[in-house]
């Protein structure tokens, strides 16, 4: 079950970057899908999360769950709090340089 932190973190990873890529392409159409799948990206990132929890629990590992429950709750915030805000940048970005 190691497995769902490593596909966390690079779901979170293509989350993050998803935006940035878009913004250094030259071609600035399709906003949308890299969004959609950025944000999809974030939610199987904190579903692989979620599903690590329950397997903790299933396995009564309460231990790994007090050690871990902080960080986790501190990465998915982060997590979700820079996947929005890089969308909500590449958004505007993307309707300034229409609009102009």
């Amino acid at each position: 079950m190691g497995w769902l932190n490593i596909a966390s973190l690079l779901l979170g990873l293509v989350a993050w970057f998803l935006p940035i890529i878009y913004l250094l392409r030259k071609n600035k159409t399709n906003w949308g899908q890299f969004a959609v799948v950025s944000m999809l990206a974030c939610a199987i990132a904190l579903m692989c999360q979620i599903r690590y929890t329950q397997y903790l629990v299933a396995i009564e590992d309460f231990s790994a769950l007090m050690d871990t429950a902080q960080a986790v709750t501190v990465s998915a915030i982060t997590l979700l709090s820079i996947t929005v805000l890089l969308n909500i940048f590449t958004f505007t970005r993307t309707k300034r340089h229409t609009i102009i």
